[in-house]
């Protein structure tokens, strides 16, 4: 397993988590990482996404100012920062990657398609 997404549980609508991706050396090098999340019977959507060093971070409109993606390179790590849940968004979240990152990176970051690694999911439940 190359990633894997972990730090999802249950919290209250208005509450926080933290989920991790643990990424393996071999791929950190021009990685990029982004984090889905797909509810039952709904596709699978783009929440959040962070480019190779950090630098740039993109985000669904409706997890603006809520949501945070960050990294740490010198542990392997890709965190979302999740505040204020709501409870529609109850879902399993995975973390996936694209290596090496693109040059039109931030053209195609919201697109499944795009990432040729991808991690176990992590469950997130949003409860009244």
């Amino acid at each position: 397993v190359q990633l894997q997404a972990s730090g999802g549980g249950l919290v209250q609508a208005g509450g926080s988590l933290t989920l991790s991706c643990t990424t393996s050396e071999r791929i950190q090098a021009s990685k990029a990482v982004g984090w889905f999340r797909q509810a039952p019977e709904k596709e699978r959507e783009f929440v959040a996404a962070i480019n190779w060093n950090g630098s740039k971070t993109y985000y669904r409109d409706s997890v603006k100012g809520r949501f945070t993606a960050s990294r740490d390179l010198f542990k392997n790590m890709v965190y979302l920062q999740m505040n204020n849940l709501k409870i529609e968004e109850t879902a399993v979240y995975y973390c996936a990657a694209r290596s090496p990152e693109p040059v039109d990176y931030s053209k195609k970051y919201y697109y499944t398609g795009e990432y040729n690694y991808w991690g176990q999911g992590t469950l997130v439940t949003v409860s009244s």
